[in-house]
């Protein structure tokens, strides 16, 4: 028959075990009774069954046998597998554009609208005003500047929404493209009046190169901007990129009225009010005697005209071809005064892909790919940042859950540890600097681990027996170069202390001169030069420690593989 284990799963028929077990059983009696009677008739059995079992005992087949016989459970559940609905309710998204084109406004206004604050904050806020939920840093409030990717982390309607936002300016574009591993898909911020600018299109590339679906929302329509078309071929000229417009702008500058919903003709006429709270909203149909009467009649034609060419011009929003890459939704709105802003996290919600598969390398160098739904729990580092909570002097690592679930005080192994199983005994959802504790959490969400010295940017952490790795984070290459020293010796510890946390958040990297043996002043490497000022800002503030730098001439650092001795042989 079929046999059961205790769990009721089936484990298959199993009648050849049982045969053999039979079989040895009446062997092994009949041998002993044998050798009892007469040793003649033990070698008749031994001879006999010699093809059975060569050169074993009667009982040590019977022990295999009996192995054989045990229950297998087949198809049993993982601990850590997660389920398909919480899998398929979360929506992760990393926010792209260049600096000033209205990325962390946009941020802001979406977690109004989504719930997760009630009133909205300014990047460059008076003193009445509250400053941005994602720039918490003290040197991010001073300048309005994005200086360090931030997670916001909130539920809206039946959706749990991972929210990424990141710097915009080109110094800071190593932290940008970490945060692109970690996201499934890419809004792309365009300020109507410049169109792409040189970020802009850097980091675009960094999400096709990563297949990430791109939302674009082209900002600042409350100001004078190019013709929405100008702004569709600009796209599809230089990134060979398709859009399909799910809302048209009614007007621009002071003009500007509203959105079309290209899918019902349903038109949201917005009016200007209170920037930190959500606007008010009134819905007419596109041909209907109210919205004809509220509109110059040229500039009303002008506007059928324009959406009868867009629909016949711009493909349809096919879900299939946004998830893939190939066509990119379009929106307009203005951040700043809550246009367009509810009707895109709607939209968006719809159209962006679940958490998706993720590429791996295997315990034996091959490469698979894991889908969001395999039974183990798996997570890359993609992100550590110290001083979340000054008080504390604390470390967190950012993970995000490719694969499985994660589950408070559950056993990993790390791909950079080998051989050693660390315990996840907390972990906590991030709200830019705020965090709560989680028992749970799911693919796609992003979760803050404590790093003791355990986590380094680019580790695999999973659970089960067979090892595994995401592709590594590559560095950036580069250009400034500055000695850094202490300015009080008084202070050397905490200078020291500090800068090896900076070194491991990977806000700079660290170089030392072909004769320094450890001992000499540290060289900085970074991209640009806001990186030197954000750490000696850091040092100052957040370990209270001076420093001073010293430019070095050098515009270039390259890797040699086999280190100064291969490179002492090509010197002439």
């Amino acid at each position: 028959g079929t046999m059961v284990d205790h769990t009721g799963t089936s484990t298959g028929r199993n009648w050849g075990g049982l045969r053999d077990l039979l079989l040895i059983i009446s062997i092994s009696l009949g041998t002993v009774g044998a050798r009892i009677s007469s040793q003649t008739s033990a070698d008749r059995i031994t001879s006999h069954h010699s093809a059975k079992f060569p050169k074993k005992s009667p009982i040590s087949y019977l022990r295999r046998s009996l192995r054989r016989l045990r229950p297998r459970a087949v198809d049993v559940a993982s601990p850590y597998m997660a389920p398909a609905e919480e899998i398929d309710r979360r929506r992760n998204f990393a926010i792209i554009s260049h600096p000033d084109a209205g990325k962390t406004t946009l941020t802001e206004k979406l977690l109004l609208y989504g719930g997760a604050i009630q009133s909205a904050g300014a990047v460059r806020a008076r003193a009445s005003q509250r400053k941005a939920t994602s720039d918490w840093m003290e040197l991010e409030k001073e300048r309005g500047i994005s200086i360090t990717s931030t997670v916001l982390s909130f539920e809206y309607q039946d959706s749990r929404i991972n929210l990424l936002d990141t710097p915009g300016h080109q110094d800071f574009s190593e932290d940008t493209y970490r945060t692109l591993a970690a996201a499934d898909n890419a809004v792309m911020v365009v300020d109507a009046a410049k169109g792409l600018e040189p970020q802009t299109r850097k980091l675009f590339q960094v999400a096709r190169m990563r297949k990430l679906p791109t939302f674009t929302f082209v900002n600042k329509m409350d100001r004078p901007a190019l013709s929405p078309f100008q702004i569709i071929d600009e796209i599809e000229r230089e990134f060979d990129l398709p859009c399909c417009p799910v809302v048209w702008p009614i007007g621009d500058g002071d003009r500007f009225k509203g959105v079309v919903d290209l899918s019902d003709d349903k038109v949201y006429l917005f009016q200007k009010g209170d920037r930190s709270g959500k606007a008010a909203v009134e819905t007419v149909d596109l041909e209907s005697d109210e919205m004809s009467d509220m509109m110059e009649e040229d500039d009303y034609l002008q506007l059928l005209e324009d959406i009868e060419i867009v629909r016949e011009m711009t493909p349809a929003c096919d879900l299939n071809a946004v998830r893939k890459g190939e066509i990119s939704p379009l929106f307009f709105g203005s951040a700043m005064n809550n246009f367009g802003v509810e009707i895109f996290l709607r939209k968006f919600l719809n159209l962006a892909q679940p958490p998706q598969g993720q590429k791996v390398q295997l315990e034996d160098k091959e490469e698979s790919e894991l889908d969001a739904s395999h039974p183990e729990f798996s997570a890359l580092v993609f992100k550590l940042q110290a001083n979340l909570n000054p008080r504390h002097r604390d470390c967190m690592a950012f993970a995000r859950i490719c694969t499985g679930k994660f589950q408070k005080g559950m056993k990993v192994r790390s791909s950079r540890l080998k051989g050693r199983t660390l315990t996840l005994s907390q972990a906590q959802m991030l709200f830019a600097s705020d965090r709560d504790t989680v028992d749970e959490a799911y693919p796609g969400d992003v979760i803050g681990l404590n790093n003791p010295g355990l986590f380094a940017i680019g580790d695999t952490i999973f659970s089960g027996s067979s090892a595994i790795r995401f592709p590594g984070i590559p560095s950036f290459s580069p250009e400034m170069f500055m000695y850094i020293r202490s300015a009080a010796p008084s202070q050397y510890k905490s200078f020291n202390k500090g800068l090896n946390q900076l070194l491991d958040e990977g806000t700079v990297q660290m170089l030392r001169a072909r004769t320094d043996m450890g001992e000499g002043a540290p060289i900085l490497a970074a991209v640009g030069q806001l990186q030197f000022d954000v750490v000696q800002a850091r040092l100052e503030t957040e370990y209270k420690a001076e420093s001073s730098l010293e430019p070095l001439p050098y515009t270039v650092a390259r890797w040699v593989t086999g280190g100064w001795e291969a490179l002492e042989e090509c010197e002439p």
